[in-house]
């Protein structure tokens, strides 16, 4: 672990792995996660432009047998690493409920809605408190946190988008994925939030008291 080449190392050997992403490791208590599936994200947000509360529901992912790790950088001093992957295309699917006001306009509907994204690049910061008077506990949470670096295509569809009325929806669908970029800012902290939401579960879940030191070795 004191090696120069550790991180290096340990990118090559995820990638080796990866295959273990629909199946778990049961010997270790790790679940299969290719796909993931949460209940629940919430999130608000708010801007001169528009305010809304936005629930997404049964969400389902999935993509992460057929990514690319392609940087590891730890920092064991704190607890932490960076984990950059790139996915040739990540699939999102679920439902949602929104209720707020877009450019002074209310919006309160429901629906469902699945987003595939192409060469997509995100960085996962893994991170937790050590143990100690201030973390107690013998193995703290661990804590996950996305943040998208570059998607090269996106394709969204969102159901009941405009109340059920066909037409408006399909010319809506059309702008979305015809003019993705600038909607792709908006959607980036959503997806940075769902990411985050459930790979921290995941870690806690599966990997809040994986036996470390049988692998990794000073």
């Amino acid at each position: 672990m004191s090696s120069s080449t550790f991180d290096e190392c340990l990118k090559d050997n995820m990638n080796q792995l990866r295959s273990y992403f629909k199946h778990g490791l049961p010997d270790y208590g790790i679940s299969p996660f290719d796909p993931f599936y949460i209940t629940e994200i919430p999130q608000k947000m708010s801007n001169p432009f528009f305010n809304y509360r936005l629930i997404l529901k049964n969400v389902t992912e999935s993509g992460w047998t057929a990514s690319q790790v392609t940087k590891i950088r730890t920092d064991f001093n704190k607890d932490q690493m960076l984990v950059t992957q790139f996915f040739p295309d990540k699939r999102l699917n679920g439902s949602y409920e929104i209720e707020g006001s877009f450019f002074g306009q209310k919006v309160r509907n429901q629906g469902i809605w699945d987003l595939a994204l192409f060469d997509y690049i995100q960085t996962l910061t893994i991170s937790r408190k050590k143990a100690g008077p201030s973390a107690p506990l013998k193995n703290p949470p661990i804590k996950v946190k996305c943040n998208i670096q570059s998607c090269k295509k996106l394709e969204l569809h969102i159901g009941n988008l405009a109340g059920g009325r066909t037409i408006v929806e399909n010319m809506l669908d059309w702008i979305i994925n015809r003019a993705w970029q600038p909607g792709f800012v908006v959607l980036s902290p959503i997806i940075n939030d769902l990411v985050s939401t459930a790979f921290t579960e995941i870690m806690n879940r599966d990997f809040q008291n994986f036996p470390f030191d049988e692998v990794f070795k000073n």
